[in-house]
């Protein structure tokens, strides 16, 4: 009973918890010259949650995620430019479980194994997935990219614009569903379970727990999230490259996460909004050195800030509250 208590305790929702979706809400009225920014730092806000769920919470190391990233994006953008399917819900179901069937399979494989050869593994699926979208130009359009893409208007009334604005909405939305989802699973007991895993496998072991099972179903999970992801870039862009199968997009979800937080779920909104952010206004001031702006936030971060953004915050407000006092 007092593990019941204690988890649905945890689960209460917190007032600061709704300070995300308030300004997400609030940025769609105020900066409408920005929503298709917007809208890409919500895409990735989820793909940045996706890989903390098994990253921070369940200690996966992972340098391949971008493998179910890319493989939504293509799925759902090869219904709606090869087989006419545009309908924005059915892509996005269809992504979601390509990619969960994807992190699945994949899943059952890698766990096997820890450390370097996981590590390793993971690479070697991101390489398989890109060569295969790289050779299968009927589908993919290879090193040209996915375009032509159709993309029907949301539930048959809400057409993509120009502005940006449905997608940013849609996104939103999407976003809204997929952060309750990670929320209930990390204060469940099978979240519980999870930081147990990352903690200490062998008393997880030793208490009966199934490691094995649990690992894959979350890592499933994660997959299906980046999947959908992937899936709302392409839906928001109107095409696939292989930029969304390569390297750089997991080394830079990874640079996200560190930048907000890892093992927190709102980690995952601070990191993406400061990467994307700082990327843009660099890229606009300096188009050739940006990448070193990034490089010298992110290691102030590390030097500084350990923990990301949010545990810096949340050493000032400790500060604050002792000079309160």
């Amino acid at each position: 009973m007092s593990h019941a208590g204690g988890y649905s305790a945890a689960s209460h929702l917190r007032w600061q918890e709704c300070l995300p979706w308030v300004m997400g809400v609030a940025a769609f009225f105020l900066l409408p010259e920005y929503l298709s920014l917007g809208a890409r730092i919500l895409v990735f806000i989820l793909f940045a949650l996706s890989l903390d769920l098994i990253l921070g919470y369940a200690g996966i190391i992972t340098l391949g995620h971008s493998a179910f990233f890319g493989v939504g994006a293509y799925v759902a953008g090869i219904l709606g430019a090869k087989l006419g399917i545009g309908d924005p819900l059915l892509q996005l179901a269809a992504a979601a479980v390509a990619a969960g069937l994807l992190g699945l399979l994949t899943g059952a494989v890698i766990l096997r194994t820890t450390g370097l050869t996981l590590l390793m593994l993971t690479l070697a699926i991101t390489s398989l997935c890109l060569e295969i979208a790289n050779k299968a130009t009927h589908l993919t359009g290879g090193a040209d990219g996915l375009s032509g893409i159709v993309v029907d208007p949301i539930l048959g009334l809400f057409r993509f614009d120009l502005f940006g604005k449905t997608a940013y909405l849609y996104v939103l939305l999407v976003l809204f569903i997929g952060w309750f989802l990670v929320r209930r699973l990390i204060y469940s007991p099978f979240g519980a379970s999870l930081t147990g895993m990352r903690e200490n496998t062998a008393r997880m072991h030793a208490v009966g727990a199934p490691v094995y099972g649990r690992l894959v179903l979350v890592y499933g999970f994660s997959a299906l999230l980046a999947g959908v992801a992937g899936a709302l870039l392409m839906q928001t862009n109107q095409f696939v490259g292989l930029n969304f199968l390569g390297f750089e997009s997991s080394g830079e979800l990874l640079v996200m996460l560190i930048l907000g937080g890892v093992g927190r779920i709102y980690g995952a909104f601070v990191g993406p909004v400061v990467y994307l952010i700082a990327q843009d206004q660099l890229a606009k001031a300096y188009p050739e050195y940006w990448y070193l702006g990034i490089g010298v936030m992110l290691v102030l971060v590390v030097l500084f800030a350990r923990g990301g953004v949010l545990a810096l915050f949340d050493r000032l407000l400790h500060k604050l509250r002792r000079g309160a006092t």
